[in-house]
């Protein structure tokens, strides 16, 4: 799949907070063979980039006079109280070198564990890490979890098949996913039954507060 963006140069003398306030998302195009150049687009546009091609995906970058360029996603600013974006960083990538991106993980299939013995799947990672050439990134790795039948079954990230040229950095023995056992109802009623003894427990240790009101003076302690 290929993506491509077209980017408009930003002129510097206005302030990231003013272009926002402008409706324009302000970014930054920068490598190791090009000088960092100050770049801008709609905040939708650059929404739906995000959202198709993620951090783990070569996209053709087109600047205005220069050919394009392949860049990855290196870098998303969010507002800490709304959430939305207010920077993005793209870095320019050498073909010819290899390098190391986090791969998002996509689960699918059925995992028997789960339908029939009623379990609950459990995901410890999202994403591995992965060294390869540019030319062989993979946009991200399928993970079926039909093979976990059984609660003792798990996933690793050396059960995953790499495509040709990639290599995975993630230490291989790292669970991805697995099944937790379904609970019997015995289980369930013996935490019931401690849920209600710890709320008693503080129930009772309040109303012993409330009555003995506030504690006796040390000795030699005057109390006013």
């Amino acid at each position: 799949m290929n993506f491509t963006v077209t980017l408009e140069k930003r002129d510097t003398a206005q302030t990231p907070a003013a272009l926002r306030e402008a409706g324009i998302l302000p970014g930054v195009v920068y490598g190791p063979e090009r000088e960092s150049t100050a770049v801008q687009m709609k905040p939708i546009d650059f929404d739906k980039l995000l959202a198709s091609a993620g951090t783990s995906s070569l996209i053709d970058a087109i600047l205005p006079g220069e050919e394009a360029v392949k860049v990855l996603i290196q870098d998303v600013q969010r507002d800490p109280v709304r959430d939305f974006i207010t920077h993005f960083d793209l870095k320019q990538i050498k073909m010819g070198e290899k390098m190391r991106v986090a791969v998002s993980i996509v689960f699918e299939g059925v995992a028997p564990a789960v339908k029939e013995l009623g379990g609950t799947m459990v995901t410890n990672l999202d994403e591995i890490e992965v060294e390869c050439l540019p030319k062989d990134l993979p946009h991200e790795l399928v993970v079926d979890i039909s093979v976990l039948k059984t609660t003792d079954d798990n996933i690793s990230v050396g059960d995953v098949a790499m495509p040709e040229g990639v290599v995975a950095v993630t230490d291989p023995t790292a669970t991805i996913a697995f099944v937790e056992a379904a609970r019997s109802e015995e289980e369930i009623a013996a935490l019931d039954e401690s849920v209600e003894e710890n709320v008693d427990a503080v129930a009772v240790e309040g109303e012993a507060k409330a009555e003995g009101g506030d504690a006796a003076p040390a000795d030699g302690e005057k109390k006013e």
